[in-house]
């Protein structure tokens, strides 16, 4: 029983010594960290200490002082921070995330590439470390709101996983006034110092206006509203008239039929498609895309600063250019009645959508006609109009290339869209949720064959030692244990997800997707879904496209908006003439640097309509609406109002009725006297209490509740809330002094 008993000590003291890192220890300090004061159990700490150290677990630095036995191996990665201060680093090696208590992360802020010394031990058996060096600042700007004392200052930045206000002093904040919305720059932070010091920048407005939301979102992601002058000096030298000589090295399709089709909103037209029957019941398609390679040389500051970006993002109301004006909407854009310089791949086709032939180059373009995918789903409802007949071939040839894919496996991801009307002040009048007919899909089928064709000719080039550098789009298998959690939510509603192979998986995933169309929990089954495969993103590992079925996939067909898509182009025209493979380890750089912009982009994209989800809810305060609980945590609900796919907080003081408990495993609460409970999932009524568009959040309560009336916190609620509220307030500290 001794034995038993010695033996969790020692793991008691462990853990203190793993949580306490390189601070260095006596025996009193452990023991009034285990809470033991007596003289019995202190003597008992001693000699456990003393074991440890003939162990090895510790190490004795000098007569009862002792510190924790450190591996000195280090490990580089990205810091991802958590709402609460503590961190977790995402290693570059691929192993388990190593945990970052928040006294030991340094200067380190999320998104840096940081370098971490692991610890001997674990801490809640994971792996636990202390970044030592930040090798490479994710970002130094940060937008935020100005809070200016005597004769200093700080940014509050609106970023939730920057914990720490940036202190600007008198000479730096420029002018900048109390409560404006800006940016500031990071100029100087050592470990010495509990602030970084910073600059302001860029007065953006005051917050809430819509011209300073939309600016700060593009700003806080990362991305820019102007290009540099040197970027804009090299795009305005490029002509626009396409030299004779040019025209010669090209196939020529300007006399033969070809369109575009894109949002009536559109302006970068990067693909178009020919059309030509050319037997019976035989036909020859190309799918053209602009050819962006052709005008940017690798190197030049227009494609390090495509580079850069990555992509373009489509917030509610603008578009941030990943190309200048000059390329996006000009000489790469596919207009109509204008010859326009293509890389192509053209097929040629029966009427079963089968593949006879594949032709991959450099091409010439004329297109006749633009369609916006309204004219063009006309044309294939009522089968009239100028090129109806040939719409309808091409969309037959689409409907079976989907039908093969979903024979193989393709997974049907049809995500919800939501859409703005916004009047001439960019307040949002209406709402609604795009819908995707016939006209996208066929276009979308085109565009996946003219992918999945480049990434199969690319990978047919060479195996093994001998493969060559390409860029493939990477989509792995879900994770066992996502798809078994997965499971378990889908069952509230009935529904089961069947593993016995990938295809089982891939068609009960189809089954269950169709089942819940138009019904009130489809959206948030969707979203689950999507969450519970792998996230597709940009390498040079040869892959299958689970998703979608493919063997090997990659991304051809959009280099006006995606830098990988350049990047593909430069690869297949370099292997079409027999050029050697280049080095592999810089296309994963851009690669990777593609993929981290591309999430940033989703990021900033959902950012701008959940600013305008709440500021179009706000003239709703008040009202009654039908939602779906999509979330739930200790802190209240997550409610999906179902009529504008808008997500506001029922927190559980407006719930009114009883003390709530939560309980993680079942994702609900229940109340503890009347045992009521709120599930994911359930379907209840809300009335919108609040839609503060600073914070860009929909407070909520329940119909008929009483959110006056004090109830629905008990005091651990209370006391664990304060806690964090305390454990998460940023810190001014030691810069004060240096005012």
């Amino acid at each position: 029983m001794a034995k038993k008993s010695n033996e969790k000590l020692k793991k008691q003291i462990q853990r203190v010594f793993a949580e306490a890192g390189r601070k260095i220890l006596n025996y009193k300090q452990v023991a009034r960290k285990l809470d033991i004061d007596s003289t019995e159990g202190k003597n008992e700490v001693l000699k456990t200490l003393k074991q440890l150290a003939s162990e090895k677990l510790i190490e004795e630095i000098d007569a009862g002082r002792y510190v924790t036995v450190f591996v000195h191996q280090f490990v580089i990665g990205r810091v991802d921070m958590t709402q609460t201060g503590t961190a977790y680093v995402k290693r570059e090696d691929g192993e388990e995330d190593v945990f970052i208590a928040s006294e030991f992360k340094n200067t380190a802020l999320n998104g840096d590439k940081v370098k971490v010394s692991l610890f001997a031990h674990h801490m809640n058996g994971r792996q636990s470390g202390e970044i030592i060096e930040v090798l490479e600042r994710a970002k130094s700007k940060f937008v935020g709101v100005v809070q200016i004392h005597y004769n200093y200052a700080f940014l509050i930045p609106d970023d939730k996983k920057m914990h720490i206000n940036i202190f600007i002093p008198k000479e730096k904040i420029g002018n900048a006034k109390q409560g404006d919305k800006a940016i500031a720059q990071i100029t100087e932070w050592t470990a010495e110092e509990e602030n970084p010091f910073g600059e302001i920048i860029e007065v953006l407005g005051r917050p809430g206006s819509h011209e300073t939301e939309m600016n700060a979102i593009v700003i806080e992601y990362g991305f820019a509203n102007r290009f540099p002058e040197e970027v804009e000096h090299e795009a305005e030298k490029i002509p626009e008239k396409i030299p004779t000589s040019e025209l010669k090295n090209r196939r020529d399709f300007r006399k033969t039929l070809c369109f575009t089709i894109d949002p009536e909103d559109a302006k970068d037209f990067d693909d178009a498609i020919s059309f030509e029957v050319i037997g019976s019941d035989k036909y020859e398609i190309g799918i053209h895309i602009a050819d962006v390679s052709h005008y940017i040389p690798e190197g030049s500051q227009l494609d390090k600063e495509a580079l850069n970006r990555a992509t373009s993002v489509y917030l509610v109301d603008r578009t941030i250019p990943m190309l200048p004006e000059k390329l996006s909407n000009g000489v790469c854009s596919l207009r109509p009645n204008e010859d326009k310089l293509t890389f192509s791949v053209v097929v040629q086709m029966n009427a079963k959508a089968e593949v006879l032939d594949t032709w991959f180059g450099k091409t010439v373009i004329h297109s006749q006609r633009r369609f916006t995918y309204e004219e063009a789903q006309t044309r294939l409802e009522t089968k009239e109009g100028d090129l109806a007949t040939e719409l309808n071939i091409l969309n037959e040839l689409a409907k079976i290339l989907k039908e093969k894919r979903f024979k193989k496996g393709a997974i049907s991801f049809e995500t919800q869209e939501v859409k703005f009307k916004l009047d001439e002040n960019f307040k949002p009048i209406d709402l609604f949720v795009k819908v995707r007919k016939d006209a996208h899909k066929l276009i979308e089928e085109f565009m996946l064959l003219a992918n999945r064709k480049v990434a199969e000719y690319a990978s047919s080039l060479g195996k093994g030692e001998h493969k060559k550098t390409f860029v493939y789009r990477i989509h792995e298998e879900p994770n066992e244990d996502k798809i078994r959690m997965f499971n378990i939510f889908a069952s509230r509603w009935g529904h089961k997800i069947l593993t016995q192979s990938q295809k089982s998986i891939s068609q009960s995933f189809n089954q269950l997707l169709e089942d819940v169309e138009g019904k009130p929990e489809q959206n948030l089954i969707q979203s689950q879904a999507i969450r519970t495969m792998s996230k597709a993103y940009y390498g040079c590992k040869k892959s299958m496209h689970y998703g979608l079925a493919f063997e090997h996939y990659t991304h051809f067909t959009s280099p006006i908006r995606r830098y990988p898509d350049l990047m593909v182009h430069r690869l297949l025209f370099h292997y079409l003439h027999q050029g050697k493979s280049p080095n592999e380890a810089h296309y994963e750089e851009m690669s990777k640097q593609s993929s981290q912009m591309e999430v940033k982009a989703a990021e900033a994209e959902r950012a701008s309509v959940k600013f305008k989800q709440v500021e179009y809810i706000k003239d709703f305060v008040g009202d009654e609406f039908a939602g779906i609980i999509s979330g739930v945590t200790e802190w209240g609900l997550y409610v999906e109002i179902s009529q504008y796919r808008a997500e506001g907080l029922l927190r559980i003081a407006n719930l009114g009725d009883d003390f709530y408990d939560y309980d993680e495993n079942n994702h609900w609460i229940i109340g503890r006297r009347t045992h009521r409970k709120f599930q994911l999932g359930d379907q209840i009524s809300v009335v919108v209490v609040a839609a503060d568009i600073f914070k860009r959040q929909i407070d909520l309560s329940l119909v008929g509740a009483n959110i006056h009336s004090g109830l629905g916190r008990n005091k651990d609620d209370r006391r664990s809330r304060g806690a964090k509220e305390k454990s998460g307030k940023r810190k001014e500290g030691k810069s004060r002094k240096r005012r």
